[in-house]
């Protein structure tokens, strides 16, 4: 959706000779709301390692009063075995007696019940304790499976996203040292491409050596459609003097678009891709110099995995 309205934009942009201050309304709120996306992405990331923290606490404590409820039963035990050795002895009493005195009998009677009214009692309190074990056993094997499912979870996404950076760094080798990097930050694959390998300047058409570095990485994301792709177009702090377009928002967004319509044309799903254009405003170097403006010039295609299956984990 937000694809098909960046289109329409751009088609909008290319049938007339000047952009209008609604435009560029509109292409500044796509950006807000792709930044807010991104934001809401790694915050939603900050969100799972803070309830996988909640549970590790929480299987903590269960295994505490797990170890805590075994060693009541064990006391339990030793009081229970200590009662029937006392029953035992007094029941041998008992018979001695019998044929001594009526007195001495009852008493010893009535001690005997008292010691099996106690036995009973505590024979009880052990089978409630052992209720209790076993509860506590279940719970603690739930949040384990649990936790276990989670950690697998978010194992297995990030070693699909190293898998997925190192199929990427194979797939676009050719071009290292031609203004194109490949790293693994914040659980994300980052492409940046320099516009030294993309556009010339002031151009957002891309060059054939760019081209073929876009298409090569679009066979990787042919093979991974789970993968959420977002194009982010950025200039330098040079303002844009050319025809067709007003500023540099536009220019980057025009650039990001660029690179979409290739990912397209290459197979890529279009409801994997988010376009946008950040202009001058996130350098990743100074502008005081030419190399740190080269820099700056760039697209970056930025790689985040499916975190669907963990959110709904947590929410069961």
């Amino acid at each position: 959706m937000i694809k098909n309205a960046v289109i329409l934009l751009v088609v909008a942009v290319l049938s007339t000779s000047c952009v209008s201050k609604k435009l560029f309304v509109d292409l500044e709120d796509k950006y807000n709301q792709l930044s807010d996306e991104k934001k809401e992405l790694l915050e939603k990331n900050d969100q799972l390692l803070a309830d996988k923290n909640k549970y590790d606490d929480y299987l903590k404590g269960l295994e505490e009063k797990y170890a805590n409820a075994k060693q009541d039963k064990k006391a339990l035990q030793r009081e229970t075995g200590a009662l029937r050795k006392s029953y035992e002895e007094l029941k041998k009493t008992y018979d001695l007696l019998a044929s001594n005195s009526s007195s001495a009998l009852a008493s010893n009677a009535k001690e005997n019940r008292d010691l099996l009214t106690k036995l009973e009692e505590k024979e009880t309190e052990l089978m409630e304790e052992g209720a209790r074990l076993r509860t506590l056993e279940g719970q603690l094997t739930a949040r384990s499976k649990k936790i276990d499912e989670l950690e697998k979870l978010i194992a297995d996404k990030e070693a699909a996203m190293q898998r997925l950076k190192s199929a990427v760094s194979n797939a676009l080798k050719g071009f290292e040292g031609k203004g194109l990097t490949v790293v693994n930050k914040n659980g994300n694959v980052y492409v940046s491409m320099e516009n030294k390998l993309l556009f010339n300047s002031g151009s957002w058409a891309v060059g054939a050596n760019g081209a073929n570095a876009v298409k090569e990485l679009a066979s990787v994301l042919v093979d991974n459609p789970d993968i959420k792709v977002l194009i982010e177009g950025h200039t330098d702090n040079v303002p844009y003097s050319g025809p067709v377009i007003k500023d540099n928002w536009d220019l980057s967004v025009k650039r990001a678009t660029a690179i979409v319509r290739i990912l397209e044309k290459a197979n890529v799903s279009a409801k994997q891709i988010t376009a946008a254009g950040r202009g001058e405003f996130v350098p990743v170097a100074s502008n005081a110099s030419a190399a740190g403006k080269a820099k700056n010039r760039r697209i970056e295609i930025i790689l985040s995995p499916n975190l669907d299956e963990v959110s709904k984990l947590l929410n069961e």
